[in-house]
């Protein structure tokens, strides 16, 4: 696949405000399929002028479990993203060391609406195991989440709390750093706030909120909100705001 392949921004912006003028824009009609609790989720990120996040839009859908398109910008192309949470597949027409191999934190949201492919079933998943089209879901939120813009907690995860591993949580599909591989192996052993996180060799403090925001999308975090440990991070004097 090319840049070729893929379509101009300029083409799919016309697209957009040539539906929009004549009103057949099918976005609406499949817009209400979704439940309103994932249609209030997806409708906060554009409030106030807000630039939306990808990161926000991959915990939506893994969340609520609905499969989503996501129209990404990369320079003057268009990247379609397809992400199927319960399936727990993505669908890219890049192949996916090429899609990685793209500057993550500069890819802008510009649409995202119901999914309009569907995944493949289980027969099907053993045929397309080697198609490039599929892959899982786990290597792309966790890559997104470590390496992509946003280099804050998820709403869903910040405050007041201590963080562990959940047991038997299997991430040997994502590939990892050294000292990455032994934060996980510490919190599979306890668990630890923020600051503490931070304080681990290979962290910072911004490395560490990607590191447990990639968690949380692997459905691997454990947050208390009563543990000892659990911090609300205070620094400075005040508290981190989203």
């Amino acid at each position: 696949m090319t840049d070729a392949a893929l379509m101009h921004v300029s083409s799919f912006q016309r697209f957009l405000d040539d539906q929009a003028r004549d009103g057949s824009d099918p976005r609406l009609t499949r817009l209400s399929q979704l439940s309103p609790s994932l249609m209030q989720d997806l409708m906060r990120f554009e409030q106030h002028g807000r630039q939306t996040e990808l990161l926000e839009v991959m915990a939506a859908c893994v969340r609520h479990a609905r499969p989503l398109g996501i129209y990404l910008q990369s320079n003057d192309h268009v990247i379609p993203l397809t992400l199927f949470p319960l399936e727990r597949l993505a669908h890219c027409p890049l192949p996916l060391n090429e899609f990685f191999g793209l500057n993550l934190s500069h890819l802008v949201v510009l649409r995202v609406e119901p999914a309009v492919l569907r995944a493949p079933g289980e027969g099907e998943s053993v045929a397309l195991r080697g198609n490039h089209l599929y892959q899982p879901l786990g290597p792309v939120t966790w890559e997104f989440a470590m390496r992509g813009s946003r280099e804050l907690l998820l709403p869903e995860i910040a405050g007041v709390a201590a963080y562990r591993i959940a047991a038997g949580t299997k991430l040997s599909d994502i590939a990892m750093p050294t000292v990455v591989r032994l934060a996980v192996q510490r919190l599979q052993r306890r668990s630890a706030n923020l600051r503490e996180i931070s304080d681990w060799a290979g962290f910072n403090r911004g490395r560490a909120m990607r590191f447990l925001n990639a968690l949380y999308l692997q459905g691997a975090l454990i947050i208390s909100r009563t543990a000892p440990s659990a911090s609300n991070d205070s620094w400075f004097g005040f508290s981190t705001r989203f």
